[in-house]
Protein backbone atom coordinates (compact mmCIF):
# COMPACT_ATOMS: atom_id res chain seq x y z
CA UNK A 1 0.00 0.00 0.00
CA UNK A 2 1.59 3.61 -0.95
CA UNK A 3 1.13 6.33 1.05
CA UNK A 4 -1.04 7.98 -0.81
CA UNK A 5 -3.54 5.54 -0.79
CA UNK A 6 -5.30 6.60 2.75
CA UNK A 7 -5.91 10.04 0.71
CA UNK A 8 -7.31 8.55 -2.41
CA UNK A 9 -9.42 6.32 -0.44
CA UNK A 10 -10.27 9.65 1.29
CA UNK A 11 -11.02 11.44 -2.09
CA UNK A 12 -13.59 8.39 -3.53
CA UNK A 13 -15.76 8.76 0.03
CA UNK A 14 -15.88 12.40 -0.60
CA UNK A 15 -16.75 11.65 -4.23
CA UNK A 16 -19.36 9.46 -3.25
CA UNK A 17 -20.79 12.07 -0.50
CA UNK A 18 -21.24 14.24 -2.63
CA UNK A 19 -22.60 12.73 -6.09
CA UNK A 20 -25.57 11.15 -4.29
CA UNK A 21 -26.14 13.78 -1.46
CA UNK A 22 -26.32 17.84 -1.51
CA UNK A 23 -23.36 17.50 1.40
CA UNK A 24 -20.72 20.02 0.62
CA UNK A 25 -17.96 18.30 0.13
CA UNK A 26 -14.29 20.25 0.24
CA UNK A 27 -13.11 21.92 -2.72
CA UNK A 28 -10.26 19.08 -3.67
CA UNK A 29 -13.20 15.95 -4.22
CA UNK A 30 -13.14 15.43 -8.13
CA UNK A 31 -16.21 14.01 -9.98
CA UNK A 32 -14.01 12.77 -12.56
CA UNK A 33 -14.37 9.56 -14.31
CA UNK A 34 -11.54 7.54 -12.27
CA UNK A 35 -12.87 9.08 -9.20
CA UNK A 36 -16.64 8.46 -9.26
CA UNK A 37 -16.10 4.43 -10.52
CA UNK A 38 -14.28 3.92 -7.47
CA UNK A 39 -16.52 6.05 -5.21
CA UNK A 40 -18.77 3.48 -5.93
CA UNK A 41 -18.05 1.30 -3.42
CA UNK A 42 -18.76 3.80 -0.72
CA UNK A 43 -22.45 4.65 -1.95
CA UNK A 44 -23.54 1.88 1.06
CA UNK A 45 -22.04 3.67 3.51
CA UNK A 46 -23.05 7.48 2.43
CA UNK A 47 -26.65 5.60 2.59
CA UNK A 48 -26.00 4.56 5.86
CA UNK A 49 -25.25 8.15 6.95
CA UNK A 50 -28.62 9.15 5.03
CA UNK A 51 -30.24 6.31 7.35
CA UNK A 52 -28.79 7.97 10.39
CA UNK A 53 -30.61 11.44 9.34
CA UNK A 54 -33.74 10.20 9.10
CA UNK A 55 -33.00 8.18 11.74
CA UNK A 56 -32.01 11.41 14.09
CA UNK A 57 -34.70 13.40 12.47
CA UNK A 58 -37.30 10.65 13.46
CA UNK A 59 -36.32 10.32 16.82
CA UNK A 60 -36.54 13.89 17.54
CA UNK A 61 -39.59 14.22 15.85
CA UNK A 62 -41.19 11.68 18.34
CA UNK A 63 -40.17 14.02 20.69
CA UNK A 64 -43.77 16.26 20.15
CA UNK A 65 -45.46 14.55 17.11
CA UNK A 66 -47.19 10.83 16.95
CA UNK A 67 -45.17 8.43 14.79
CA UNK A 68 -46.66 9.22 11.45
CA UNK A 69 -45.51 12.38 11.67
CA UNK A 70 -42.00 12.25 12.88
CA UNK A 71 -41.62 9.50 10.07
CA UNK A 72 -43.11 11.93 7.49
CA UNK A 73 -40.15 14.78 9.16
CA UNK A 74 -37.30 12.03 8.21
CA UNK A 75 -38.59 11.63 5.54
CA UNK A 76 -38.86 15.17 4.28
CA UNK A 77 -35.46 15.31 5.71
CA UNK A 78 -33.76 12.29 3.22
CA UNK A 79 -35.43 13.70 0.31
CA UNK A 80 -33.64 17.09 0.95
CA UNK A 81 -30.26 15.53 1.87
CA UNK A 82 -30.42 13.67 -1.34
CA UNK A 83 -32.23 15.33 -3.60
CA UNK A 84 -34.76 13.03 -4.24
CA UNK A 85 -32.16 11.62 -6.73
CA UNK A 86 -32.84 7.59 -6.20
CA UNK A 87 -36.89 8.61 -6.03
CA UNK A 88 -36.09 10.28 -9.25
CA UNK A 89 -34.65 7.28 -10.61
CA UNK A 90 -37.96 5.37 -9.82
CA UNK A 91 -40.19 7.70 -11.53
CA UNK A 92 -38.59 8.28 -14.82
CA UNK A 93 -38.28 4.16 -14.88
CA UNK A 94 -41.54 3.75 -14.19
CA UNK A 95 -42.47 6.11 -17.01
CA UNK A 96 -40.08 4.62 -19.43
CA UNK A 97 -40.92 0.88 -18.56
CA UNK A 98 -44.86 1.52 -18.17
CA UNK A 99 -45.24 3.66 -21.37
CA UNK A 100 -42.82 2.07 -24.24
CA UNK A 101 -42.72 -0.94 -26.22
CA UNK A 102 -39.47 -0.95 -27.45
CA UNK A 103 -36.02 -0.52 -26.13
CA UNK A 104 -35.25 2.98 -28.01
CA UNK A 105 -38.66 4.42 -26.79
CA UNK A 106 -38.05 3.32 -22.85
CA UNK A 107 -34.38 5.04 -23.13
CA UNK A 108 -36.05 7.85 -24.58
CA UNK A 109 -39.04 8.55 -21.96
CA UNK A 110 -36.43 7.57 -19.39
CA UNK A 111 -34.36 10.56 -20.47
CA UNK A 112 -37.51 12.89 -21.06
CA UNK A 113 -37.76 15.07 -17.83
CA UNK A 114 -41.16 15.59 -17.68
CA UNK A 115 -43.82 13.80 -15.49
CA UNK A 116 -46.58 11.10 -16.16
CA UNK A 117 -48.98 9.29 -15.29
CA UNK A 118 -47.35 6.53 -14.41
CA UNK A 119 -44.71 8.26 -12.74
CA UNK A 120 -46.75 10.38 -10.02
CA UNK A 121 -48.39 7.04 -9.28
CA UNK A 122 -45.34 5.42 -8.66
CA UNK A 123 -43.76 8.36 -6.53
CA UNK A 124 -47.51 8.47 -4.72
CA UNK A 125 -47.51 4.73 -4.08
CA UNK A 126 -43.43 4.82 -2.74
CA UNK A 127 -43.85 7.55 -0.60
CA UNK A 128 -46.81 6.07 0.90
CA UNK A 129 -45.78 2.53 1.54
CA UNK A 130 -42.65 4.08 3.87
CA UNK A 131 -44.82 6.22 5.54
CA UNK A 132 -47.24 3.60 6.65
CA UNK A 133 -44.99 0.80 6.85
CA UNK A 134 -42.38 2.94 9.09
CA UNK A 135 -45.71 4.73 11.23
CA UNK A 136 -46.79 1.02 12.01
CA UNK A 137 -43.55 -0.36 13.00
CA UNK A 138 -42.70 -0.32 17.23
CA UNK A 139 -40.70 2.71 17.21
CA UNK A 140 -37.82 1.17 19.00
CA UNK A 141 -37.23 -0.23 16.07
CA UNK A 142 -37.45 2.25 12.91
CA UNK A 143 -34.22 4.18 14.00
CA UNK A 144 -31.87 1.06 12.94
CA UNK A 145 -33.98 -0.08 10.18
CA UNK A 146 -33.80 3.37 8.87
CA UNK A 147 -29.79 2.42 9.11
CA UNK A 148 -30.05 -0.24 7.66
CA UNK A 149 -32.53 -0.06 4.89
CA UNK A 150 -30.60 2.90 3.30
CA UNK A 151 -27.78 1.42 3.71
CA UNK A 152 -28.74 -2.36 2.18
CA UNK A 153 -30.87 -0.93 -0.39
CA UNK A 154 -27.58 0.81 -2.01
CA UNK A 155 -25.54 -1.99 -1.72
CA UNK A 156 -28.24 -4.29 -3.98
CA UNK A 157 -28.69 -1.60 -6.49
CA UNK A 158 -24.93 -1.47 -6.76
CA UNK A 159 -24.82 -4.82 -7.00
CA UNK A 160 -26.10 -4.46 -10.54
CA UNK A 161 -22.51 -2.79 -11.43
CA UNK A 162 -20.59 -6.50 -11.08
CA UNK A 163 -23.41 -8.51 -13.31
CA UNK A 164 -24.83 -6.19 -15.67
CA UNK A 165 -23.77 -3.66 -18.81
CA UNK A 166 -24.32 0.14 -18.96
CA UNK A 167 -26.98 0.62 -21.69
CA UNK A 168 -26.07 4.19 -22.78
CA UNK A 169 -23.52 5.47 -24.68
CA UNK A 170 -23.18 8.30 -22.47
CA UNK A 171 -25.22 9.85 -18.94
CA UNK A 172 -25.17 10.90 -15.96
CA UNK A 173 -24.11 7.42 -14.15
CA UNK A 174 -21.62 6.27 -16.97
CA UNK A 175 -18.50 7.44 -15.24
CA UNK A 176 -19.83 5.43 -12.16
CA UNK A 177 -21.58 2.58 -14.29
CA UNK A 178 -18.09 0.52 -14.85
CA UNK A 179 -17.76 -3.21 -14.00
CA UNK A 180 -17.09 -3.50 -10.27
CA UNK A 181 -14.21 -5.80 -9.12
CA UNK A 182 -15.10 -8.31 -6.61
CA UNK A 183 -12.63 -6.72 -4.11
CA UNK A 184 -14.71 -3.65 -4.82
CA UNK A 185 -17.96 -5.32 -3.95
CA UNK A 186 -16.55 -7.23 -0.97
CA UNK A 187 -16.21 -3.90 0.33
CA UNK A 188 -19.52 -2.74 -0.70
CA UNK A 189 -21.18 -5.98 1.10
CA UNK A 190 -19.46 -4.57 4.12
CA UNK A 191 -20.73 -1.43 4.22
CA UNK A 192 -23.74 -2.17 3.30
CA UNK A 193 -25.18 -5.75 4.81
CA UNK A 194 -23.86 -5.49 8.74
CA UNK A 195 -26.86 -2.83 9.75
CA UNK A 196 -29.10 -5.44 9.47
CA UNK A 197 -27.84 -7.88 11.74
CA UNK A 198 -28.30 -5.16 14.32
CA UNK A 199 -32.09 -5.57 14.43
CA UNK A 200 -32.24 -9.31 14.57
CA UNK A 201 -30.05 -11.70 13.04
CA UNK A 202 -32.73 -14.41 11.90
CA UNK A 203 -34.85 -11.26 10.44
CA UNK A 204 -31.23 -10.02 8.92
CA UNK A 205 -31.33 -13.53 7.16
CA UNK A 206 -35.14 -13.35 6.10
CA UNK A 207 -34.35 -10.28 4.70
CA UNK A 208 -30.96 -10.99 2.48
CA UNK A 209 -32.80 -13.69 1.07
CA UNK A 210 -36.04 -12.07 -0.41
CA UNK A 211 -33.38 -9.17 -1.34
CA UNK A 212 -31.12 -11.94 -3.26
CA UNK A 213 -34.46 -13.39 -5.43
CA UNK A 214 -35.86 -9.96 -5.55
CA UNK A 215 -32.69 -8.77 -7.42
CA UNK A 216 -32.45 -11.31 -9.80
CA UNK A 217 -36.22 -10.97 -10.99
CA UNK A 218 -35.32 -6.82 -11.32
CA UNK A 219 -31.90 -7.63 -13.37
CA UNK A 220 -33.98 -10.19 -15.06
CA UNK A 221 -36.66 -7.62 -16.17
CA UNK A 222 -33.62 -4.96 -16.72
CA UNK A 223 -31.91 -7.17 -19.33
CA UNK A 224 -35.48 -8.11 -21.11
CA UNK A 225 -36.02 -4.69 -21.34
CA UNK A 226 -33.47 -2.49 -22.47
CA UNK A 227 -30.93 -4.93 -21.80
CA UNK A 228 -28.47 -3.89 -19.21
CA UNK A 229 -29.38 -0.87 -16.50
CA UNK A 230 -29.60 3.04 -16.50
CA UNK A 231 -28.52 5.12 -13.53
CA UNK A 232 -32.63 5.74 -13.57
CA UNK A 233 -32.45 1.55 -12.99
CA UNK A 234 -30.26 1.58 -10.06
CA UNK A 235 -32.50 4.44 -8.60
CA UNK A 236 -35.45 2.03 -8.81
CA UNK A 237 -33.77 -0.92 -7.68
CA UNK A 238 -32.69 1.02 -4.55
CA UNK A 239 -36.07 2.24 -3.93
CA UNK A 240 -37.98 -1.08 -4.09
CA UNK A 241 -35.44 -2.70 -2.36
CA UNK A 242 -35.56 -0.63 0.54
CA UNK A 243 -39.53 -0.59 0.59
CA UNK A 244 -39.03 -4.24 0.44
CA UNK A 245 -36.59 -4.01 3.46
CA UNK A 246 -39.69 -1.74 5.55
CA UNK A 247 -42.35 -4.44 4.24
CA UNK A 248 -40.21 -7.25 5.49
CA UNK A 249 -39.32 -5.95 8.76
CA UNK A 250 -43.63 -5.00 9.10
CA UNK A 251 -44.17 -8.74 8.66
CA UNK A 252 -41.99 -10.34 10.84
CA UNK A 253 -44.01 -8.56 13.75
Amino acid sequence: MTMNRPLDELRYFFTALGYFTRVPVPRWVSFEREYLNAAARYFPLVGAMVGGVAALAYLAALRVFPAGVAVLFSMAATLVLTGAFHEDGLADCVDAFGGAYTREDALRIMHDSRIGAFCAIALVVALALKWQTLAALPPQRVAWIMVAAHAASRAFAISYLVTLDYVRAEGKAKPVAQRMSLASFALVLVFGLPWLFLIDWKLACVTILALIVLRIFIGRYFVKRIGGYTGDCLGLAQQVFEIAIYLIGLAWI
